[in-house]
This record gives structure tokens, sequence and C-alpha cells, in this order.
């Protein structure tokens, strides 16, 4: 009976362990889809200064 109840505690004490492991994975893996979507970003062009070139006559 009371190697039934050691046994018991053991396979929780794994189901816990597991589950941490299972959290610490996916908050990582989270993170790297953050990463990954912060470097894919386009930086926004920066609006042009003065108004030299602002406006292109083109005739053909």
């Amino acid at each position: 009976m009371t190697q039934d109840i050691g046994n018991v505690a053991v396979a929780q004490g794994f189901e816990m362990l597991s589950t941490a492991l299972a959290n610490k994975q996916q908050k990582m893996e989270g993170q790297m889809a953050m990463q990954l979507l912060q470097g894919a970003a386009q930086p926004a062009a920066p609006s042009p200064v003065g108004n030299l070139g602002n406006n292109i006559d083109i005739k053909v």
C-alpha cells in the first residue's frame, strides 16, 4: 500500500515537471516568434526634407 502511494507521488512529480517544461518551451517559442516578427517588420520610410525632389515632371 505504501509503495502504491509512493508510486503515485512520483508519477505526479513527473507530471508537474513535464507541465513546467512544456510551459517554459511555449514561452520560449512565443519569444522567438515575436523576435522573428519584429525583425521582419519594415521600418517606415523617412519623410522627405525640404522641397527638393518632391515634384518631378516627366514628359513622354
